[in-house]
């Protein structure tokens, strides 16, 4: 997508935002409650730290919101989670804000010698994922099916809650390996090398964000929702590694 129609697309998203009614930007005596994906972590508390953040797997804040939780403003890592609360009108209309891509991350040490993804298959590894439920643990399977490399589900010593707890395990060297989104290795470099997963086999990570319907600050989410989706917040996200909007699916 070109820096254009980019510009354009975000413009009439923030439009339709606003048209909705969102009023000049949230007040800074009453901070939102915004439920996020952990993997937003760095980037939306550079963004914005004057609200109040509740980070965790997408599919535990999905089911947290169904359960009646306190949120303004709901981000998730697959439409999935955004869309499902749609569908029974628990979140106003969601939009794509930003997207991301898997790597496979190991221990700087790399015990298990681990160079590409395939040695996953040839060594003996102790291999961290995130539980299937969780965007990230499904994304996971999905690169492992596209590669032909299901077997090595046999080599899981750990199923995490979400992305954080991956890049944690394999950081402290609790893992020999363990597959995250590339934002999440940024800020554990220091602690472990990213192995690039090949392009085919990339999923399509697409992230969603929706102005929960039992908010009683709409008005607010929707400005912050669309001033995340304007020039300052589309630069905190690409500062902490995440991707343009993708194109819409044909």
């Amino acid at each position: 997508m070109t820096s254009r129609a980019t510009s354009v697309l975000l413009a009439a998203v923030a439009a339709t935002l606003l048209a909705s009614g969102a009023g000049a930007g949230p007040s800074a005596d009453a901070p939102l409650t915004i439920y996020a994906a952990s993997s937003l972590t760095e980037a939306f508390t550079a963004f914005d730290p004057t609200q109040r953040y509740s980070f965790a797997g997408s599919n535990a804040l999905e089911t947290q919101i169904r359960n009646g939780a306190p949120a303004d403003v709901f981000a998730s890592a697959a439409p999935l989670h955004t869309q499902r609360l749609f569908r029974v009108e628990l979140v106003g209309k969601p939009v794509t804000f930003t997207a991301n891509r898997l790597v496979l991350i190991v221990p700087k040490s790399n015990p298990a010698g681990i160079r590409t993804v395939y040695d996953l298959r040839r060594k003996p590894v102790k291999l961290v994922i995130a539980a299937p439920a969780v965007p990230v643990g499904a994304y996971t399977r999905t690169v492992l099916r596209r590669l032909g490399l299901t077997r090595v589900l046999s080599k899981v010593v750990s199923e995490e809650s979400d992305v954080k707890a991956v890049t944690g395990k394999v950081a402290l060297g609790q893992g020999d390996a363990g597959f995250v989104y590339a934002t999440d290795a940024r800020p554990v470099r220091s602690q472990v090398s990213v192995i690039r997963i090949p392009a085919r086999a990339q999923p399509r990570i697409r992230y969603e964000i929706a102005v929960v319907s039992r908010s009683a600050n709409k008005s607010a989410a929707r400005a912050w929702i669309t001033s995340l989706l304007g020039t300052r917040g589309q630069r905190a996200l690409r500062n902490a590694g995440f991707l343009p909007i993708p194109k819409a699916a044909p």
